[in-house]
């Protein structure tokens, strides 16, 4: 089986990939839905937090822990290291469970952050300008222009992600040209 890792910085069009390879009828699972499962009722990151506006309902808001953890380093590291290993335990999970599978996809949007990369026989980077990036977060997700902005600055910078990557896919056009990429670059 070949594992492969679909990367990209956020808003850089990684769902839009996977879409296309589902469409297609490969097997790929998204690391940042495995995120927000885990967060669903997590009482570890419940207790971390305990002392911060993170709970709405009685469960954790993503929203409030999203904007509290992109405006403290500290605190983001502290939530990764509670949720970096569990993703990884999940991702490990779906490769055995796909064994028999000649490939599988794997989206993770922090793969060079988290140090992930050793789980990947390949990375595929999806590229997108950084101004259509911005564009996109603050039309899909209703975000100011300066939170926008710090999240995209939460990431490392993605021309040096370009170099240790085995497959680069440019998205600064439409979704036809995007889907004709996928299948030439990859299926």
């Amino acid at each position: 089986m070949i594992k492969y890792a679909i990367v990209g910085n956020i808003a850089s069009g990684k769902s839009a990939v996977e879409n296309i390879l589902i469409k297609a009828g490969e097997t790929v699972i998204d690391a940042d839905k495995i995120s927000h499962e885990l967060l669903e009722d997590n009482t570890e990151v419940i207790n971390t937090f305990k002392d911060y506006d993170i709970l709405e309902n009685g469960r954790i808001s993503r929203d409030k822990l999203g904007r509290l953890v992109f405006a403290d380093k500290k605190l983001k590291s502290l939530l990764e290291s509670i949720l970096h290993p569990q993703i990884t335990e999940k991702i490990n999970e779906f490769f055995i469970k796909n064994q028999d599978k000649e490939r599988v996809f794997v989206s993770v949007p922090l793969l060079f952050e988290t140090k992930m990369g050793n789980l990947f026989d390949k990375i595929i980077f999806i590229y997108c300008d950084d101004k259509i990036r911005l564009e996109r977060l603050m039309q899909r997700e209703n975000y100011t222009k300066e939170y926008a902005k710090a999240r995209m600055k939460s990431q490392q910078n993605q021309d040096g992600k370009v170099k240790y990557s085995d497959i680069v896919i440019y998205n600064n056009s439409t979704i036809e040209e995007l889907e004709r990429l996928v299948k030439k670059l990859i299926l």
